[in-house]
């Protein structure tokens, strides 16, 4: 039995008002998890095989456009990972690349809190 009355301004107002703040709570949650994961080199070295599993540094094209729709699926997430990175923790990147680059780890496991 559905307890939704159409009427109940307030009740709807006060439900919106909750769901956004779960929604903000799990995004908060997301965020720091991921800034948690880019604090370490190891993390980061996840994140780097995902962002290059993934197909960002490679262009997607194949002359079977189905093989190109599922390159570029795979692309659209991995960049959606990096935007992660340049928003969340963007002091890291070039950590990141320099340290898939070149093998140097500055401190081997710099634990940032941004």
């Amino acid at each position: 039995m559905n307890n939704y009355d159409p009427t109940d301004l307030r009740g709807q107002e006060r439900e919106k008002a909750e769901e956004l703040a779960r929604k903000r709570f799990v995004q908060e949650q997301e965020d720091k998890d991921f800034k948690w994961l880019m604090s370490s080199r190891q993390g980061r070295r996840i994140v780097w095989r995902l962002l290059e599993q993934a197909g960002v540094f490679r262009i997607s094209f194949s002359q079977n456009s189905m093989q190109m729709a599922f390159n570029e699926g795979g692309r659209n997430y991995g960049n959606k990972m990096l935007a992660q990175v340049h928003t969340l923790c963007p002091e890291l990147y070039p950590v990141m690349v320099r340290e898939a680059n070149h093998g140097r780890h500055d401190d081997g496991n710099a634990n940032h809190s941004n």
